[in-house]
């Protein structure tokens, strides 16, 4: 069957409470948004010959394009499990640290480990699913992590745990 979709894996179920928070207000704001689509949509199939109607086409597609985005938030949200406890081992990693790790030059970097819906490459925030996260899961300060990039194996020492947010300096 040629054109078929890879199956992906699945994905971890675990969301912490402000990507929880966040995917509700993007919800309720598609719905809004769907809304003055939707009348635009009306405005512009009044007008006539819609084969040629660049603003009906258009609005066809950004109603298709919001109404696809709301049926997956609808069938992924009730699946979601909000993790708001922090572990008691406070300096081993679970699910919602923060990870301060240093590379073989002394070079370090902090990462947040959070659900796949959430994940923000630009803040540092992996996702639990990636190959980083798997490899630093359960591991505690001072341990070193040896962990497989796109660029070859990489061997990091992890320098702090925390399951509050770094404050900037």
């Amino acid at each position: 069957m040629t054109g078929a979709r890879p199956i992906s894996p699945p994905r971890s179920p675990y969301i912490t409470r402000e990507g929880w928070d966040a995917l509700n207000r993007e919800q309720d704001a598609l719905w809004k948004r769907r809304r003055e689509v939707v009348r635009h949509l009306t405005a512009a199939a009044a007008e006539g010959d819609r084969s040629e109607n660049a603003e009906y086409i258009y609005r066809k597609k950004q109603l298709r394009e919001i109404d696809r985005r709301i049926r997956y938030l609808q069938k992924r949200l009730p699946e979601l499990k909000v993790v708001d406890a922090r572990p008691d081992a406070g300096e081993q990693v679970f699910f919602g640290a923060w990870v301060t790790l240093e590379n073989d030059d002394g070079s370090g970097q902090t990462l947040r480990i959070v659900g796949a819906d959430e994940f923000e490459p630009k803040r540092n925030w992996i996702s639990i699913d990636s190959p980083m996260a798997r490899a630093l899961l359960k591991r505690r300060v001072d341990d070193k992590v040896r962990v497989d990039t796109p660029r070859g194996s990489v061997d990091l020492l992890i320098v702090a745990v925390s399951y509050a947010p770094p404050t900037d300096s």
